[in-house]
């Protein structure tokens, strides 16, 4: 069952809708994490170590980082989408708030 979750943008997106995104984008760590080759790449490309990883996941700006990471590459969003119920899309929509972008474009 997907759980649909609307990140529909807004000229200001609302604090739930916020903690929303971010409660995915911890999920999408999580995600990453639970597969040693996906975490062993996703820290590669990053510059963080598993000790850095932690620190890291506490910054507002990371979360969204994490899901620029699973944006860039389709398979393994469709992947992280379908093992969590999630619409990719959403996970798209979720990436643009934490970013940014979905503040001034209609993402």
């Amino acid at each position: 069952m997907k759980r649909n979750q609307n990140f529909s943008s807004s000229r200001h997106s609302s604090p739930a809708l916020r903690e929303k995104a971010e409660a995915l984008a911890i999920e999408a760590l999580g995600f990453l994490a639970g597969d040693a080759e996906r975490l062993s790449r996703f820290l590669d490309l990053s510059g963080l170590t598993p000790q850095t990883l932690r620190a890291a996941a506490n910054q507002a700006s990371f979360l969204g980082a994490v899901l620029d990471y699973l944006a860039a590459d389709e398979s393994l969003l469709v992947t992280f989408a379908a093992n969590g119920g999630h619409d990719p899309v959403s996970v798209l929509r979720a990436r643009a708030l934490l970013s940014g972008e979905g503040e001034d474009a209609g993402a």
